[in-house]
């Protein structure tokens, strides 16, 4: 009994080593396996970007945008710049060497700087006034000139995806994706005058193919941020698409005795908006920019339904509107640390910041006569809207996003003395 005894205290022995060994190795298998959690959960992903647009109405205001991109530049936190829209004004001509002088402008800019395409920039050269140009072949000089790079403008560009690299819309360089961090960004060629829609009959060709190459390109990126696990989806386009008014049919429609609405050119446009938003739940951002006077400078809301008249919670609209066109931007400012993640102000350059020198660019040889004008003639009248009410200037701001109890309410940040700002909230 005693050798028995023995034995097994012996045994016991060698086994307590064995024991604490296989113990010490577990502990450290579980210290590999969580610290990578604890460093992901740290770094939590902050960007910030400006949004300008329509800075460029004539040659004199070459200098001070370039200014305006040199003050943006001067933060050093900045990710990128979007310029939403309009190199010209709609009375500009449309010639090739004022295009070559606006692009010489947004090169200049020290951060990256993404160019969306606007309706002054193509769609309005069909005008007597912007020269009569066709305004397809117009947007195909764009596409080969502006929009010819695989990275975007800027002295320190950043590489960008192009629809164009899909076969089947090769032509469509236009419409981009970028990612910083973990949010996709999309630039859309959804630009003013009613999404170029015309009301001529027989086949409207360039506005129906690029509207399911739009489609096409909204729902690829919905399943690229799924795959990648990103946290939101943000899309810049120029033209304002009046969300409010989405796919409302008429209960007698035949009282206004043959006087037929317009066609929203915005229309298939909205329901790629719904679909994106029902394929990717985290939020999603439209930006556009906004030709009235916003109190504020910029407006947020939530007023897109889906076709069943349910208001799309995780779509949240931001409007700019700078009020100083040449001297302010619009600020977004992400922090998925805290909620709501995005953060949005009007900034405004500093004073004392030099004019810089314009930048030179060589004449190019044009011919006198410019292309053939468009057989289209002019554009339609496009139905007014009436403007949301705002809060007066000394008013503080409420929400500003609308909550689910009140579903209808809207507003947009006052101005004051420091930098405006506003919160958008995360999705469901």
């Amino acid at each position: 009994m005693r050798n028995a005894k023995r034995r097994m205290r012996a045994k016991e022995r060698h086994r307590r080593p064995s024991l604490m060994h296989s113990a010490a190795a577990l502990a450290v298998a579980l210290a590999c396996c969580l610290t990578p959690v604890r460093q992901a959960d740290a770094a939590v992903p902050r960007y910030t970007f400006a949004v300008v647009g329509s800075t460029l109405q004539d040659s004199a205001d070459e200098a001070p945008t370039q200014r305006l991109l040199e003050a943006i530049g001067l933060d050093k936190q900045m990710s990128f710049i979007v310029y939403d829209g309009n190199l010209k004004s709609a009375s500009e001509a449309c010639r090739d060497s004022l295009y070559e002088a606006r692009q010489q402008v947004l090169e200049t800019s020290r951060a990256p700087l993404f160019f969306i395409p606007g309706g002054h920039d193509w769609v309005a050269c069909s005008q007597p006034q912007a020269g009569g140009y066709d305004a397809v072949e117009r947007l195909d000089f764009l596409r080969q000139t502006l929009l010819s790079d695989s990275t975007s403008m800027g002295q320190n560009a950043l590489a960008l995806t192009r629809e164009s690299e899909v076969a089947r819309f090769r032509p469509y360089r236009e419409n981009v994706r970028w990612q910083i961090g973990d949010t996709v960004f999309i630039g859309l060629n959804v630009p003013g005058e009613n999404n170029h829609y015309l009301s001529a009959g027989g086949r409207n060709g360039e506005f129906e193919d690029r509207a399911v190459a739009t489609a096409f390109w909204l729902e690829h990126a919905a399943e690229y941020a799924k795959r990648r696990d990103a946290r939101a989806v943000v899309v810049f386009i120029q033209g304002d698409p009046d969300l409010k008014q989405y796919e409302h049919p008429e209960r007698f429609p035949w009282l206004r005795f043959g006087r037929a609405r317009p066609r929203d050119g915005y229309l298939e446009f909205k329901r790629s908006l719904v679909k994106l938003a029902e394929t990717f739940r985290g939020p999603v951002l439209l930006v556009h920019y906004d030709d009235r006077r916003l109190a504020g400078g910029f407006l947020i809301d939530q007023p897109l339904h889906n076709d069943k008249g349910g208001r799309v919670m995780n779509l949240t609209r931001i409007a700019i509107a700078p009020r100083e066109r040449l001297t302010q931007w619009i600020q977004i400012d992400a922090d998925f640390g805290k909620q709501p993640p995005f953060r949005v102000s009007v900034r405004n350059a500093p004073r004392n910041l030099p004019a810089p020198i314009a930048p030179q660019t060589v004449p190019s040889e044009e011919p006198a006569v410019p292309p053939v004008p468009d057989a289209s003639g002019l554009m339609p009248a496009l139905p007014m809207s009436e403007p949301p009410i705002l809060p007066d200037d000394n008013q503080s701001a409420p929400p500003i996003l609308p909550a689910p109890a009140h579903p209808s309410s809207q507003a947009s940040a006052p101005e004051s003395a420091e930098p405006a700002s506003s919160s958008v909230q995360r999705g469901p």
